[in-house]
């Protein structure tokens, strides 16, 4: 059986170029749905303008079915802002785009995560389609407006990593004394800040059992409270 190490490292190079709080929403994805029994793989992340571009010709200019009416430029895909997956089979290494009740139940994990589904759109439907815009129009974006810090931090509030993962043995930290108290301390510095609200992460930290994944969001909060 896939193990969840395996999964996310197949998706791990297309969650390069993607927003910060996009990369980290799309790795809980990865991991709440593997939870849930239904391995995912990520297909497509930040596209460059030339990529869409190649894109947009297929099935008009050249072979192939059409997939996208975006033109470079006017993907959501260029900003780093959206995802595509399809559901990985048991094998490991073949796909399925098969829209059942594994689809729906990724689907379901993306919409509490903050993301918006492509299978929603009323006219082009995209159902391997996710993206989260921060309430920016495309207009906005290709005049260079990005996400503000504010509206980063409210969407990474809704990506506190999940109980449900069952932790692998190398996500676990081992820290010495001085590195545990020196999080802790780290860790009571945002919550007196109120970058953090939870005094749970200063509980876990000092009982030793917060995970590498935890610790990572966590960083990921304080680079988007900066």
């Amino acid at each position: 059986m896939i193990t969840l190490s395996e999964v996310k490292a197949k998706s791990s190079k297309r969650l390069e170029g993607l927003n910060k709080v996009v990369k980290a929403a799309t790795e809980q994805l990865i991991e709440r749905s593997f939870a849930a029994g239904v391995p995912i793989l990520i297909a497509q992340g930040y596209r460059s303008i030339a990529e869409q571009d190649a894109l947009y010709a297929q099935g008009r200019t050249k072979p192939g079915s059409i997939v996208t009416n975006a033109r470079g430029g006017y993907s959501n895909h260029n900003f780093g802002l959206a995802v595509d997956f399809a559901l990985l089979l048991p094998d490991g290494k073949n796909v399925s785009w098969t829209v059942n009740n594994d689809w729906m139940t990724v689907v379901g994990i993306a919409k509490q995560l903050g993301f918006a589904w492509g299978g929603d759109w009323t006219s082009f439907k995209d159902y391997p389609h996710f993206e989260m815009l921060f309430g920016l129009t495309t207009v906005q974006l290709r005049a260079g407006q990005r996400p503000t810090a504010a509206q980063e931090a409210a969407a990474m509030a809704r990506i506190k990593p999940s109980d449900n993962v069952n932790e692998k043995e190398d996500d676990k930290l081992e820290l010495s004394k001085y590195q545990r108290e020196t999080l802790v301390k780290a860790l009571q510095g945002m919550l007196d800040r109120k970058v953090i609200s939870d005094k749970a992460w200063v509980d876990k930290a000092e009982k030793g059992t917060l995970t590498a994944s935890e610790l990572l969001w966590l960083n990921t909060i304080l680079i988007a409270n900066k």
